[in-house]
């Protein structure tokens, strides 16, 4: 009988030293954060701003509505620059909403986005807002749903 209970707390045990570690894969261990990762080299972390995801209304076919997501930021490798886009997120997200509702509105029902040009407008819009160029907008995902 004691051997089984002994048995069933070490099993509990493990359980939950694995849950403990699917932390780390969702990145809510804080030791995670301060390692360096595995890329080696590049650029350092602070050079990139993810943007929050930026959403609009679009049409879809058979005249219901839909929502056209952009995920994205800015990269930004100078330490000048990199100040001005933290300064600067406020204003950038509420240039980027503007730009991404006008895609929505121009894009017709059941055709896909143009992806070409809504990166070239959200890339003059980061260089408008920022008043220089020099940061670069990357996309990471467009979608409507």
């Amino acid at each position: 009988m004691f051997g089984r209970c002994g048995r069933n707390s070490a099993l509990k045990r493990r359980a939950y030293a694995v849950r403990m570690d699917r932390r780390a894969l969702l990145g809510l261990k804080p030791d995670v954060a301060k390692t360096g990762g595995g890329g080696g080299g590049g650029a350092p972390a602070a050079s990139y701003l993810r943007l929050a995801t930026l959403t609009a209304n679009v049409r879809r076919p058979g005249g219901r509505m839909g929502v056209m997501t952009v995920e994205g930021g800015v990269d930004a490798t100078r330490p000048e620059l990199q100040t001005r886009v933290a300064q600067s997120a406020p204003r950038l997200r509420a240039a980027y909403a503007v730009v991404v509702q006008q895609a929505a509105l121009e894009t017709l029902p059941g055709a896909p986005p143009n992806v070409e040009r809504l990166v070239a407008q959200l890339q003059a819009t980061t260089d408008r807002v920022l008043g220089r160029p020099g940061a670069r907008f990357l996309i990471g995902t467009v979608m409507i749903a």
